[in-house]
């Protein structure tokens, strides 16, 4: 009971910090984009700092920090792994679901800082969106973060990768990043409790431009689901044996 209403405490103040600091740098970033980086970068910096002493949440950063214009195709578990990615990546931008652009200062922050947003119930018209989108924003160097399975992923959970994530590493000829994590362990997709512990995001090395469809989507499955089930693993989350081969 202490650490549930310890979580809530958090997640009220967390959400008070958002609308405080978005205020704060609204007018700077209305002229520059750059202030709107600085903004999310010193938002989610709070989250993972009060998150470490209110309710016993600390966080890491493992690999190398993806630089320049890059794709970052990571697994999704809850809110928390976007935190932590968007907290060291220098000039993060999102495939986002349409219907966020008209969220209240999320929305707004979202398009400043050149996020992309698609409909998610319509396949083939959400990958056209999202190659005309990125090609559109081009002239903005920068990392474009996706989630290959297109939603947050319960930790122990199976949902398939799709196909958007081979489009978009086809069509732009970056080099993509893989990115695991185990935050679904301590931060759930649903609910208030927040649990102690350790949270990682692994940056994992790059997939060179030039493969082909499946083998991008063999490789890139294989080894963010494998180093995911080891970080859940490794936090006292029992991975079955089928989830590790």
């Amino acid at each position: 009971m202490i650490q549930w209403i310890r979580s809530l405490i958090f997640i009220g103040q967390m959400y008070v910090a958002m609308l405080v600091l978005a205020i704060v740098f609204a007018p700077f970033a209305i002229v520059r984009r750059e202030a709107a980086f600085k903004a999310v970068h010193t938002y989610c910096r709070w989250v993972r700092w009060t998150a470490s002493w209110m309710v016993g949440l600390k966080s890491e950063i493992r690999g190398e920090v993806p630089q320049g214009e890059v794709l970052i195709a990571a697994k999704h578990q809850s809110f928390f792994d976007i935190i932590l990615i968007v907290s060291v990546v220098p000039r993060p931008r999102f495939i986002m679901k349409s219907i966020l652009k008209y969220a209240p200062i999320l929305g707004w922050y979202a398009k400043r800082i050149g996020c992309v947003a698609v409909d998610r119930g319509k396949r083939a018209q959400a990958i056209q969106q999202m190659v005309e989108g990125v090609k559109s924003g081009a002239q903005e160097p920068g990392q474009l973060i996706i989630y290959p399975q297109g939603t947050r992923v319960a930790p122990g959970a199976d949902k398939p990768y799709k196909i958007g994530t081979a489009v978009l590493y086809q069509q732009t000829g970056q080099t993509c990043v893989p990115a695991a994590t185990n935050v679904g362990v301590f931060w759930p997709r649903h609910g208030i409790l927040r649990k102690p512990g350790l949270a990682v995001v692994e940056f994992l090395p790059a997939i060179a431009p030039g493969l082909e469809t499946g083998a991008f989507m063999a490789e890139l499955e294989a080894v963010v689901e494998n180093h995911s089930n080891r970080l859940m693993a490794e936090a006292g989350f029992e991975v079955s044996q089928s989830d590790q081969t």
